[in-house]
């Protein structure tokens, strides 16, 4: 399980997030939604240990981070690295070797290209292979359907299913209630930097 106490983040005298106290499950899909700017994002990067916040974010195995998948809405790449050598540096991270990466690319993708020439759809299918292949206890997606075609929402959303089915805990983030509505146990309305509405 992963316990969030009394989170809050401000930049300076503006305050990001409140007090956010949250539990996530093993083996459930959590929805976060809210609009462009309700603090999404700056909720996943406390919770992924990349931004420092006042509150606990509590886990079970340890340290999160280690056992955490993190999904951003744009994923970085280096600038002269192709996606096979992507997938590779990331799984290296979690002493996973990978020899049968080429049956194991489900979205199909280019992975001898430099990723930084992918489109934005194909940048995000590449940084969740990567994330898949880590085998992450947690998985956590920023607007993992925005800019990606409808086929691939469709594999996304059986992979989200795959992972509730293995026992993973998965926090998915839009600003769109219907995409999380079918997919999600539970959605958590974020606004003005507070949970308002389960």
């Amino acid at each position: 399980m992963i316990s969030i106490e009394n989170l809050s983040k401000s930049y300076g005298s503006k305050i990001v997030l409140e007090n956010i106290n949250l539990n996530f499950l093993k083996g459930k899909v959590y929805g976060i939604v809210g609009e462009n700017g309700a603090g999404k994002t700056t909720l996943f990067n406390c919770i992924a240990g990349l931004e420092n916040h006042d509150g606990i974010v509590k886990y079970e195995f340890g340290l999160l981070k280690n056992h955490l998948g993190y999904l951003q809405t744009e994923p970085y790449f280096f600038p002269k690295i192709t996606g096979n050598e992507y997938i590779k540096l990331l799984c290296n991270a979690r002493n996973i070797s990978i020899t049968d990466l080429g049956e194991r690319n489900i979205f199909d993708l280019p992975l001898h290209e430099y990723a930084v020439k992918y489109s934005t759809g194909m940048k995000k299918k590449l940084a969740l292979t990567a994330l898949l292949l880590q085998e992450n206890k947690a998985i956590i997606l920023d607007e993992p359907f925005n800019g990606v075609d409808i086929q691939s929402n469709i594999i996304i959303i059986e992979i989200i299913q795959k992972l509730k089915e293995m026992g993973k805990s998965i926090i998915i983030s839009s600003h769109i209630f219907s995409t999380l509505s079918d997919t999600c146990d539970e959605i958590m309305l974020l606004k003005n930097g507070r949970i308002i509405q389960s």
